[in-house]
């Protein structure tokens, strides 16, 4: 199974970028895996967060294929505990080909995007910057690929 990480915007802050590359290399090693950013829309002012949503949804979907497994880390997602999320990820090794993990944008996913979507997963209840959920990610699947392992990275 292959595993994709898409994003809008580039990762600001060098610090995130760094950690996000890392366990980007890290997860390479269990399992094919991309990380693939969309451009950020230029010139914002002058549409609405609706609109801003539909067009990061429209670029977004244009990367998807059509059996693509589809899953958004939304704040309204289900919420797993890591070795939760490790078991249905090597689940979903047996039974997809590609599994995309979309963040969205400052303002979410346009309705399009979640009619697209399989499934809503939340890392947390509480509020995370989208530079930080992007190195949260990244971590989180790093961790439970070294739980489907059974490596010691994680400790119960």
């Amino acid at each position: 199974m292959k595993t994709v990480l898409v994003f809008i915007g580039k990762t600001q802050n060098k610090h995130f970028l760094a950690g996000i590359t890392d366990y980007a290399e890290r997860i390479g090693h269990y399992m094919p895996f991309e990380i693939k950013v969309i451009p950020e829309l230029r010139n914002t002012k002058n549409i609405t967060e609706n609109q801003q949503k539909e067009k990061e949804g429209e670029a977004l979907l244009k990367l998807l294929q059509p059996s693509d497994y589809v899953v958004l880390w939304d704040e309204h997602g289900r919420e797993l505990r890591s070795v939760e999320l490790a078991t249905w990820l090597q689940g979903k090794g047996n039974s997809v080909r590609r599994l995309v993990f979309v963040i969205g944008g400052p303002y979410g996913f346009s309705s399009e995007v979640y009619k697209r979507s399989n499934e809503k997963l939340s890392l947390s209840k509480l509020t995370f910057s989208h530079q930080m959920v992007r190195l949260i990610a990244t971590e989180q699947l790093y961790r439970a690929c070294t739980i489907i392992k059974g490596e010691p990275y994680h400790h119960e």
